[in-house]
């Protein structure tokens, strides 16, 4: 949504209160004030009295976002105020960039290691490889100090054209190796994965509607059409939403010219309307959209689009039902406050957003905690909607229910057995992880040459059973281990499935990690099997 700057808003409040001071605060003068300039007065003076008159010294500036917290806070659960700091971590995902050495890195042993330089970004290009231990910046030791990642990645990210001057410890070099690397644009990719499921029936995975979001789907899409896409899933799974233009755009690429895409209703903004192009690259082949109870936003728009246009069908649980629309307004001092305007609709009218209740939070917050416990993610005669939330799709009248997120149109529960309990503990004390790291560190030139293309891989690949007796030797060595023989093989079998994954991403790039992890999903399997009845 559009940024508005609030410089002039407070230029007026002070003009206002200048007055007020300088005329005085007489009845007459008080009469002629309207409700909203007495609370901004009032306001503006007890800040007043406070930073001059308490007892003891005050921090301004807490006190100040304190008080704007507090407001917001008796709102609705998505108007939020964010200090400069977070404003720009917030922002920087769907701005598609940010500023500095170019790769994706990890953390093993108080160590940076190197997982892969950005292609043709500014590390590449002076010969930084996958696998280096970068221990330190501008002669500043970042290794086997505990330094923060946050620490890390402040030392490594700077403006556009500045030196980061990297000391690199590489496997198989006696010395330090020396590395100044000019920082650079980095691109902040959304789309997370595209690749062939079967011959015909692509998947475009994306975990966010940014700046740069609708020309990486386009690419995406012709690069599967190339493959030989015929059909198309659109993996929305924990896809918390972003810039409505971008949502917008990409339904575009899906719908005939003129189909309603979404509309937007608030008090004080005019109604909006987005309808489609018509001239996107997807119009003929058939669509299948993966929503899950964290789809939100941009990402329920879009499903919402393709579900009421009978353009396609929605395949998984309940999405999130956040259908407010929130406008950014930037402070002078790069903090934010994003307020909400209006409200989202889908093209047959139900409003997107859930029910809240002002001021409350925790309950909000709750909300997929409490479906878990009644039920609505693992059965779907746990969901419950009035006959007065019942809409009809635009094209083939067809029921769809209101009342908060968009409901699939095939129901796929949520996989409560999916992973053992021991994987799980494994998992949240990061020995998977770092068992991982350790054996690409060792590893990747042999499985390199081993493996020199992804289908080789895919087919012939099996983790060694050292790797995993290591994996639990490690989790005992913190009170984890299965019960059982049943629980400890259930934890192997998700063991070398993630662990598989992560080697593909390491060795080739996220599509094949989730080529990997897909493979027996059962929303795709089901979005698949659906694609191919029709």
């Amino acid at each position: 949504m559009k940024r508005t700057t609030l410089t002039a808003i407070a230029l007026l409040v002070g003009m206002s209160l200048s007055a007020q001071l300088r005329f005085g605060n007489s009845p007459a003068n008080n009469n002629q004030m309207s409700d909203l300039e007495k609370n901004m007065q009032k306001l503006v003076m007890a800040s007043f009295m406070i930073n001059n008159f308490y007892v003891d010294s005050v921090d301004s500036k807490k006190l100040t976002e304190d008080a704007i917290n507090g407001i917001l806070s008796k709102l609705d659960p998505h108007s939020a105020y964010t200090n400069a700091s977070d404003t720009k971590k917030f922002t920087e995902p769907l701005e598609g960039s940010f500023e500095g050495i170019g790769v994706q890195f990890n953390i093993l042993e108080d160590t940076l290691l190197v997982i892969q330089p950005v292609p043709k970004g500014p590390s590449e290009k002076v010969g930084i490889l996958a696998g280096d231990r970068i221990v330190s910046v501008a002669d500043t030791a970042i290794a086997g100090v505990k330094m923060s990642r946050e620490e890390i990645m402040h030392r490594l990210r700077g403006p556009k054209g500045t030196i980061a001057r990297l000391g690199v410890v590489r496997r198989g070099i006696q010395d330090t190796l020396r590395f100044n690397v000019k920082r650079d644009r980095i691109p902040v990719n959304s789309v997370d994965a595209a690749y062939m499921v079967t011959p015909t029936i692509g998947l475009i995975r994306f975990n966010n509607f940014g700046q740069t979001t609708h020309n990486e789907v386009v690419e995406a899409i012709k690069k599967l059409k190339d493959e030989g896409m015929k059909d198309l899933i659109i993996d929305l799974q924990q896809n918390s939403g972003g810039f409505l233009n971008a949502a917008a755009d990409i339904a575009s690429e899906f719908l005939p010219k003129g189909d309603l895409i979404v509309y937007t209703k608030g008090r004080s903004v005019p109604s909006q309307e987005f309808r489609s192009t018509g001239r996107g690259s997807f119009q003929e082949g058939k669509v299948a959209v993966l929503i899950d109870e964290y789809s939100a936003s941009a990402a329920e728009i879009l499903s919402g689009a393709i579900q009421d246009q009978d353009r396609g069908i929605v395949v998984g649980r309940r999405s999130f039902g956040k259908g407010l629309v929130q406008r950014p307004f930037d402070m002078p001092d790069g903090s934010m406050i994003r307020l909400t305007t209006a409200r989202y609709y889908t093209p047959s009218g139900r409003s997107i957003q859930k029910p809240y209740e002002k001021g409350n939070n925790l309950d909000y917050a709750r909300d997929v905690i409490n479906r878990y416990n009644k039920g609505e993610l693992t059965n779907e005669d746990s969901i419950h909607f009035p006959d007065s939330l019942r809409y009809q799709t635009l094209r083939k009248g067809r029921t769809v229910y209101g009342g908060g997120g968009i409901m699939p149109d095939c129901f796929v529960p949520l996989d409560t057995t999916r992973y053992a309990r021991c994987y799980r503990e494994l998992s949240a004390k990061s020995i998977i992880i770092n068992a991982n790291l350790k054996y690409m560190d060792k590893n990747r030139k042999k499985l390199k040459k081993a493996y020199p293309n992804f289908e080789q891989f895919k087919k012939e690949f099996v983790l060694p059973q050292e790797l995993i007796d290591d994996i639990f030797a490690e989790g005992e060595k913190q009170n984890i281990k299965p019960k059982d023989d049943e629980e400890r093989q259930k934890t192997t079998d998700n063991i070398q499935l993630i662990i598989k994954g992560l080697v593909a991403r390491d060795l080739w790039d996220m599509s094949e990690y989730f080529a990997i992890i897909y493979e027996n999903d059962e929303v795709v399997k089901k979005a698949v099997e659906l694609l191919q009845a029709e």
